[in-house]
């Protein structure tokens, strides 16, 4: 009960403010009084509730949320499956799928060569592709690991970076380093790198080559054009899965450019083994608020789609002599 409870009766609390049912503790007993309805989604509630505590989870509020929110989703999975599905285990910490629709991400990562992750920030795109990396080099499905970015964003402010080329680019491999270091022994880096076992590299690096046995992931991709991402898809080679991460929304291609990433929706789109999962703002696995900002800038884009432009609408003529 305390688990499931939590400590000073905090995840109770969470779960009164979520359920329309009341409900009463006593011992180890839970009643509840309400509608029918009510009472009969809240049982649904605590029955997952206990099927995770049964996997060996411990319950933190961020998971009873995720709970009562795929139930009120409708979706005909259990949730306590979704949050129970482990990737890889690291120091006591499990990587896992956190929403419903990542775990359809995880499964078509499994099923299918290439994949794209299409969706906001904080969304878990890069992060599952990474475990998913991981997990297929730690069951020798692939003989090595490829991460791969766009370095769009320094643009012709390159050169003016110290440093070697490498140096220079490192700041744009950043991300994908860090969340390296969250899955594999930091001590173990340095020597699958120098072994080619694990290579991050800048996208331009990736032309004229054929990627073999390999696990490969391009991050970032709407700052890809529709010629480079025609160049990375056909760097595919023999026992490799690729898996294409991108926002739609956060395009920094100079001069307005079209990004690779939309393109390649209208041209893939239904093509065998190739499969593209679109994540939303409710699959945000950051902070709270996060869900909350992507979806505020969805409303405005929205708004200001349908104003007329203010510099090209004509204005009130002026009379002569005015």
């Amino acid at each position: 009960m305390v688990g499931l409870l939590g400590s000073a009766d905090e995840l109770l609390r969470l779960v009164e403010s979520e359920l329309a049912a009341d409900v009463h503790v006593r011992g180890n007993e839970i009643s509840l009084t309400g509608q029918p309805a009510d009472n009969a989604f809240a049982v649904r509630v605590f029955d997952e509730l206990i099927a995770l505590l049964q996997t060996g989870q411990a319950l933190r509020p961020d998971s009873v949320r995720r709970v009562v929110g795929m139930l009120r989703s409708g979706e005909s999975a259990r949730p306590a499956e979704v949050l129970s599905l482990d990737i890889i285990n690291r120091r006591g910490r499990t990587i896992r799928p956190k929403t419903l629709n990542q775990k359809h991400y995880v499964d078509a990562i499994d099923a299918n060569t290439v994949v794209f992750g299409i969706g906001p920030a904080g969304t878990g795109k890069t992060y599952l592709a990474m475990a998913k990396a991981v997990q297929a080099l730690q069951t020798k499905q692939v003989d090595r690991i490829i991460l791969t970015r766009p370095a769009v964003e320094a643009g012709e402010r390159l050169g003016f970076l110290p440093g070697t080329l490498s140096e220079k680019i490192d700041p744009y491999l950043r991300p994908l380093y860090d969340a390296l270091h969250d899955m594999v022994d930091p001590e173990s880096i340095p020597r699958l790198m120098a072994s080619g076992t694990i290579e991050v590299a800048p996208l331009a690096y990736m032309r004229g080559r054929t990627l073999n046995s390999a696990f490969v992931i391009l991050d970032e991709a709407q700052n890809t054009t529709a010629e480079q991402m025609k160049m990375f898809l056909t760097r595919l080679g023999f026992g490799s899965k690729m898996v294409v991460t991108g926002d739609v929304t956060q395009v920094d291609l100079p001069g307005g450019a079209p990004s690779g990433l939309r393109v390649v929706r209208e041209i893939l789109t239904g093509i065998d083994d190739v499969h593209f999962s679109l994540l939303t703002s409710s699959d945000v696995v950051r902070h709270r608020l996060v869900g909350d900002i992507v979806d505020a800038y969805e409303r405005w884009d929205t708004v200001q789609a349908t104003r007329p432009d203010p510099v090209r609408s004509p204005g009130p003529r002026r009379q002569k002599g005015s």
